[in-house]
């Protein structure tokens, strides 16, 4: 029993070390026998104790639970391996000879008789199982897992820093040349001295083929034995040996004491780049004419390869759309307008986004992009503007493999070509082609529902009503479709307001304060979801302030890493109070903490329509039809607050569905095992209108304009001004939300005339694109064309043509210089003949009769009448 234990412990720190040793042993083997063990047994709650990660909540975790069930520090790191990281609470010893997979690698164990652990160099991201031997690979007996990063994402702390990492990508072109420079921290790299190696990346094989295959390697050490000060510069010279076919890779700081080339040892890495500061001396001789040669050949590849646009998903019309569809789309971390907008790819924009989820059969991504205006930038148009991609920069399941590998598969397939056709020479057309924006006439914007307050709801069809059952209840099921289920957790309301300084009450404290005030009213505290396989996702309000993830009921950390690749899913938090969970149906679930206060918001995309129940509604465009019991029965009554509470009270999970986590006696008590639905607890079903209430005149003054019932009732029933202005913010947020996602009318791109211009680029519902010709051109068509509603042009297609004075006097020029050629010709042609026959006629007479001739001869090319002489 875990309330013996203590007396165990206090007897081992008085006992000598050997005794203690040999005291461990034996109860480890007592508790093996007695399935007191998580020797194998992680993750299982079967037994007298518990292996699963709820056991530390619920403090009924097997003794050696943390021996075997490990933990790390950091949690995470680069795709490219070298992270050294320490495994925690586990018990080792200075002889233990640690080795970990996968990939193994060798450890140690430090003065503390801590093993350390080096992560190895991967071909995919996210949470990645790891296993840890102590006896030299003999058994791997202690598991745990860790975060696989890519590159792009990961903390410029944890990288090495090219200085000015431009001149690295363009060294060899016109006027950038000189010494390179990067840094790092020197914390990163266990060693006094270092190496500094270059190490490549390419793709074999033939691609869509059986033997495609990825491979890092290492190709040369850039410098040797240098101290590990945290700086290095060097003047790049062209790679011998043939390295410079490798045109992209990643500079690696390790220890000095590593053979050249290790695998897997503790070290730092530059991001991935590419290479021109190594490339061979023809490249610097003449950078232009070698890009324009490696852009013809990736011309003829792409020719050849199958065509992966038909695949992916329109970009969204606007950047306000872009923004908000936040189930389907991220932000692009190389063009991003809260980081200040450096889109060194996509000049003239200042945000992009990319599809999340790869292509289903090319594995391929979608980016788009915008400039100041909020309007997409077309490649039509500028060289900044979006283009698709033939490897999805995040990588996508099963990853290891190209097309798939996350960064640097985009790299070998977009992001090259784009320096050789596009930075490297002026030939973009070639790129351009092949890599052509997606307009947004196709794009269907997602339906937004929501659920905040006390809770109140907003479906997908714009229904807005309160309902306050205390128990678990489905939020969005979808059998159907994607096998979509989305859950809420409520409880109730308590009256706060006197602890709401205190994280924890002590003790003295607490006897002096008055009770909780109890509610009668509910509030929202836990979303749980999951789509078809895919990992439970549960997000709850945290006893420290803020949200709490769960992946599978064990705790996410959001310290390292905003972003998380897990399975069937992806999860952001940017913030403590944020955080969004991305399916790969393009359903998305944001959740927010307002002041105590969670706001979940759904979005989903068209797909989902006619295909969902539960308390956000059926999505189907109709309002009237909106609340279906779980029975099939429809409300008859929306503004029936009984009837409605009896609607909720129907959608109250089973505890076969259920997908939240029970780590506490209170949640085992009141949900596990009690009613999903609490009959007994009836909630204020109406706001109360006293005058005399001293919340009355704040709830006048924060609750007005639309939802303002919403907000007075958390105020006058919740007692919770707070609360109050939380529900304000949240139900404002959403109409906002709804406004950014309206659809909007695209005509498509209109191209301008051959010799002339157009002025626009905007091709939404109500732009204006006018058109002009260059000089000596005449415009046919539409001078000026408007975007209708219906999604056609207005006008006449527009051209630039020759005017007929310009014609005629063409014509008559051509035709003057033939009669010329004409004349000369037959002039020469009378003299030889004068000559040969020998005839007497004076030169006046025959230059008359000449004249004469050759005025018929113009008479009948011309049709005019000569001019008499």
């Amino acid at each position: 029993p875990r309330e013996q234990q203590k007396p165990w412990l206090l007897c081992l720190f008085k006992m000598e070390k050997f005794t203690a040793v040999i005291f461990v042993l034996m109860v480890s083997c007592i508790c093996r026998t007695l399935g007191q063990t998580c020797q194998g047994l992680c993750g299982a709650t079967s037994g007298t104790c518990s292996c699963h990660p709820t056991c530390v909540a619920m403090t009924n975790c097997c003794p050696d639970y943390r021996d075997y069930c490990v933990e790390t520090l950091p949690y995470s790191g680069t795709i490219l391996g070298g992270t050294d990281f320490v495994v925690l609470e586990a018990n080792f010893t200075q002889s233990s000879k640690i080795k970990c997979i996968p990939s193994i690698t060798e450890g140690y164990v430090d003065e503390s008789s801590r093993a350390h652990c080096i992560s190895p160099l991967l071909y995919e991201t996210g949470w990645i199982p790891f296993h840890v031997s102590s006896d030299d690979g003999m058994t791997f007996n202690r598991s745990g897992t860790w975060l696989s990063v890519h590159s792009g994402k990961l903390d410029s702390k944890f990288k090495a820093m090219m200085v000015n990492s431009t001149k690295w990508q363009y060294y060899g072109t016109p006027n950038v040349g000189g010494t390179l420079e990067m840094t790092w921290n020197t914390s990163m790299v266990r060693a006094d001295r270092v190496n500094i190696e270059l190490w490549g990346y390419r793709e074999t094989g033939k691609p869509y083929g059986s033997d495609w295959r990825a491979e890092w390697r290492y190709l040369y050490s850039l410098a040797k034995d240098q101290p590990n000060n945290g700086s290095f510069s060097f003047l790049p010279k062209p790679a011998a040996n043939g390295f410079s076919s490798w045109e992209l890779g990643s500079v690696r700081v390790s220890p000095s004491t590593s053979p050249d080339g290790s695998w897997n040892v503790h070290a730092v890495w530059t991001e991935d780049h590419a290479l021109a500061w190594h490339l061979e001396e023809k490249f610097r001789q003449d950078s232009a004419a070698w890009a324009l040669d490696k852009c013809l050949a990736w011309d003829k590849l792409e020719n050849q390869l199958p065509n992966f646009l038909s695949e992916i998903i329109d970009c969204p019309c606007t950047l306000a759309q872009a923004r908000a569809d936040t189930g389907r789309f991220h932000t692009d971390y190389g063009c991003d307008i809260e980081k200040g907008s450096v889109c060194t790819y996509h000049p003239g924009s200042v945000h992009c986004v990319r599809a999340i989820q790869a292509s289903p059969k090319y594995g391929a991504g979608q980016q788009c992009c915008y400039d100041s205006t909020g309007f997409q930038v077309l490649t039509s148009d500028s060289i900044g503007g979006s283009t698709p991609d033939r490897a999805h920069d995040w990588g996508s399941p099963p990853f290891q493999n190209p097309p798939r590998v996350p960064g640097q598969s985009h790299w070998v397939y977009d992001v090259l070509s784009f320096y050789y056709c596009c930075l490297w020479s002026d030939h973009c057309h070639y790129y351009f082609k092949h890599r052509p924006s997606s307009d947004c006439r196709s794009y269907e914007p997602p339906r937004s529902a929501v659920v905040f307050g006390d809770p109140h709801f907003v479906t997908f069809d714009g229904v807005s009503y309160s309902f306050n059952g205390k128990g678990e209840y489905t939020l969005v099921t979808s059998a159907v479709t994607h096998n979509l289920t989305i859950q809420g957790r409520t409880e109730m309301m308590t009256n706060t307001s006197v602890y709401k300084h205190f994280v924890t009450i002590p003790f003295l404290i607490a006897l002096i304060l008055p009770p909780l005030e109890t509610i009668k009213a509910t509030k929202m505290t836990s979303v749980a979801m999951k789509e078809a396989n895919s990992d439970v996702i549960e997000v709850r309000l945290s006893v420290h302030n803020g949200l709490e993830v769960l992946q599978n009921q064990k705790t996410l950390s959001f310290t390292e890493q905003s972003w998380m690749d897990l399975h069937g899913v992806f999860v952001f938090s940017p913030t403590p109070t944020n955080v969004t969970v991305m399916f790969p149906s393009g359903a998305g679930v944001e959740v927010r903490e307002r002041d105590g206060d969670l706001t979940t918001t759904v979005l989903l995309p068209e797909e989902f329509d006619n295909a969902i129940l539960g308390l956000l509604g059926k999505m189907n465009g109709n309002a009237a039809d909106d609340l279906v019991l779980s029975n099939g029965e429809h409300v008859r009554n929306q503004s029936n607050p009984e009837e409605l509470f009896t609607f909720g009270a129907s959608w109250a999970v089973f505890n076969r569905s259920a997908l939240f986590t029970y780590d506490s006696q209170y949640l085992i008590d009141n949900y596990l095992n009690g009613p999903r639905h609490d009959p007994s607890f009836i909630p204020v079903f109406s706001v109360p209108e006293n005058p005399e209430d001293p919340l009355a005149n704040q709830a006048s003054k924060i609750c007005t304009g639309e939802g303002s019932q919403f907000c007075r009732y958390d105020i006058l029933v919740g007692r919770s001004p707070g609360m109050g202005n939380a529900t304000k913010l949240s139900y404002q947020s959403h109409i906002s939300l709804v406004q950014d996602l309206k659809p909007v009318v695209s005509c498509g791109w209109l191209s301008p005339p051959a010799r002339g211009k157009k002025e626009g680029t905007s091709y939404l519902q109500g732009a204006t694109v006018r058109f002009s010709c260059d000089d000596d051109y005449t415009l046919k068509g539409s001078e000026e064309r408007v975007c209708q509603e219906n999604g056609q042009w207005s006008g006449e297609e527009t051209a630039c043509k020759v005017p007929l004075s310009i014609v005629g006097t063409v014509v008559g020029s051509v035709l003057g210089a033939l009669a010329l050629i004409v004349i000369i010709t037959t002039i020469t042609l009378y003299f030889r003949k004068q000559k040969r026959y020998g005839e007497g006629l004076t030169e006046a007479m025959s230059f008359y009769l000449l004249l004469r001739n050759e005025s018929k001869v113009f008479s009948f090319i011309t049709g005019k009448l000569p001019t008499k002489i």
